[in-house]
């Protein structure tokens, strides 16, 4: 059974600590995950301009753009940068294409030390797995889905 000092001690270390804690800056922490994952889609839409100034149509070049923001998320990752970029940005570096990319590769590099095949490659999907199976598995049954009411 706890002692009145215990309760004591609990209570004035709580208040204490509540002193010391740091308050959150919550309007500056909307404002730059604004301006960081406006930044992410911008810099994708640039590359949706240059590859339709090339010639393809929107979908084409969409297809493309997406290849290309995950290649940038997943070689930011592995340089270091995209780590940097979510510190600064805070949600705004969770944008869907990069930041898919980045849950793929940063598992995958916490354990490359483990070797190859039971490091990097068995963590690889640990955050993106269930994300792709769920994915997957629901475009099965829309697909099926559409197919029946089309009939």
């Amino acid at each position: 059974m706890p002692s009145k000092i215990d309760e004591r001690d609990k209570k004035q270390y709580a208040s204490m600590a509540s002193l010391y804690r740091p308050k959150p800056h919550y309007l500056r922490n909307f404002a730059l995950a604004f301006v960081v994952g406006g930044a992410i889609c911008v810099v994708g839409q640039v590359f949706q301009q240059f590859i339709v100034a090339q010639g393809l149509n929107d979908t084409d070049a969409g297809a493309r753009v997406a290849t290309i923001m995950i290649f940038v998320g997943a070689l930011l990752t592995g340089i270091g940068v995209y780590d940097e970029i979510g510190k600064f940005g805070g949600a705004g570096s969770a944008i869907p294409i990069t930041g898919f990319a980045n849950s793929i590769v940063s598992p995958a590099m916490e354990f490359a030390r483990e070797g190859y095949v039971l490091g990097m490659a068995a963590q690889m999907f640990v955050v993106a797995g269930p994300v792709i199976v769920y994915g997957v598995a629901s475009a099965v049954i829309m697909a099926a889905l559409r197919a029946l009411i089309s009939f």
